[in-house]
């Protein structure tokens, strides 16, 4: 078993079986040998990957609410955060967004090696996602990692979370940067303001989670089409 993997879900009130590490094992298994067939990852040493990909994930657990929870991750990639969320909490329903058609087709592949019945995997773009009733407003919680800018992510994510959900950004040293220039996307899509919190990841230290509550409604006009707001940040 992983100790900075079950010292990090502890400390958020997690205990990881040696199932879940054996799941999560399997999961870097699968990624490092799909990688050699299209680009999921630039992380291909495994100790590496143990920290700055399970490890980076699991440093969100602390402030996903406990009990049952529907969540998004957008932008899924590789599956990072999205499936090692769905390994340590089961009791999550998580949807990873994925637009690439082949990454899609991955995380569908993986999710069922796994056993993850509670994973599920969208092929659509976020806009898109964030436009369709059934979705849109529809999840608790919104995670994203490494997609983009800030200002970006709030568009893409916010419209995802029902009033009262919140969504979770994992940056790294910019994050200060990109926070005032996101404000008005962030006040414009129903947001509230942002809190950041320390990932507390070792060897990383200016990895930082942004918390931002999902205080109103999300104007209709959002998020807008991809061929509308391509380079047009908000």
């Amino acid at each position: 078993m992983n100790p900075l993997w079950t010292e990090i879900a502890a400390r958020a009130g997690a205990m990881l079986t040696p199932p879940q590490h054996d799941q999560l094992s399997r999961y870097l298994e699968l990624l490092f040998s799909a990688n050699q067939r299209m680009n999921l990852t630039r992380i291909i040493d495994r100790e590496a990957a143990e920290v700055h990909h399970v490890g980076d994930a699991l440093t969100m657990l602390g402030h996903i609410p406990p009990g049952k929870q529907r969540v998004a991750d957008v932008g899924s990639g590789g599956g990072v955060p999205g499936v090692p969320l769905a390994i340590a909490r089961p009791d999550l329903e998580l949807v990873l967004i994925e637009s690439t058609k082949k990454k899609a087709l991955f995380l569908k592949s993986a999710a069922g090696e796994l056993g993850l019945s509670n994973v599920h995997v969208s092929d659509a773009r976020a806009e898109d996602v964030g436009r369709d009733p059934k979705w849109r407003e529809s999840f608790d919680v919104v995670v994203v990692r490494a997609v983009g800018t800030l200002n970006w992510l709030a568009e893409w994510c916010l419209p995802l979370v029902k009033r009262g959900g919140r969504m979770l950004a994992m940056k790294g040293p910019k994050a200060a940067e990109e926070l005032p220039a996101a404000e008005h996307a962030i006040r414009l899509v129903g947001g509230g303001s942002p809190d950041v919190h320390p990932a507390n990841l070792p060897g990383a230290d200016n990895h930082v989670i942004i918390e931002i509550a999902k205080t109103d409604r999300t104007p209709k006009a959002y998020p807008r089409p991809a061929s509308i707001a391509k380079g047009k940040p908000l």
